[in-house]
């Protein structure tokens, strides 16, 4: 990279520790695995209704997919159990290495962002919680424009916003569905290989690959 890009992060799970979740699904469904499928579904209904022209907030897909995946089972989600998931939902960690990070990005003058599907007021909550929200100039939502990610719109919103074109902008993020989106948008990329998370061979790639976003920025870091 000839020159410091903005970056831009994805939240959930990139930033913040999603495993921590892990304990009310296997409450409730018997199996951590359930979490992963929960989050595989949220962003596939997400993408799906952003597609057909339907947009929903992030946090009523979240819940509908919770009861859809509860009812294919025969098992009842009671109040008490939406309100847990909203909690923990919205109070998640960030990951041990990503305070550290991100002040290493800022001392090296990169300027930091966030765009994320969740509503603004859940975003901001989750990164004071995290002790993290000082760290970024502004943050985004999908929300704002009424497209998830990963669909055209809601990275041109960014652009907007900022008044930058798309090459001047680079995401950060854990998912191989958001950066393809970026990419294919024309912003730069860097994908964090959390668990569960890898390249994906085909499509638009990332020109960063990391396995923690201390690599990722020290990549950044190097290029710039």
């Amino acid at each position: 990279m000839d020159a410091r890009p903005l970056i831009v992060f994805d939240v959930n799970e990139t930033l913040l520790d999603l495993q921590t979740l892990d304990p009310i699904f296997e409450r409730i469904f018997g199996g951590k695995e359930a979490m992963r499928l929960w989050f595989a579904n949220l962003i596939m209904y997400s993408a799906g209704l952003t597609v057909a022209g339907c947009y929903v907030p992030f946090t009523d897909i979240g819940a509908a997919v919770l009861k859809m995946l509860a009812d294919t089972r025969g098992i009842r989600i009671t109040a008490a159990d939406k309100a847990e998931l909203t909690e923990r939902f919205s109070t998640m960690p960030p990951h041990p290495e990503v305070p550290g990070a991100l002040r290493k990005l800022r001392k090296a003058g990169f300027r930091l962002f966030t765009l994320t599907d969740n509503l603004l007021e859940v975003q901001t909550r989750q990164l004071e919680h995290g002790g993290i929200v000082d760290l970024f100039e502004r943050r985004f939502s999908a929300d704002s424009v009424k497209h998830h990610k990963p669909s055209r719109e809601a990275y041109a919103y960014v652009e907007k916003e900022l008044g930058v074109g798309p090459t001047a902008l680079c995401l950060i993020a854990c998912h191989t569905w958001d950066t393809l989106g970026a990419v294919a948008a024309g912003w730069r990329a860097a994908l964090i290989k959390r668990v569960g998370n890898d390249v994906l061979g085909v499509g638009p790639q990332p020109q960063i690959v990391g396995n923690d976003l201390n690599d990722v920025a020290d990549q950044l870091i190097a290029r710039a």
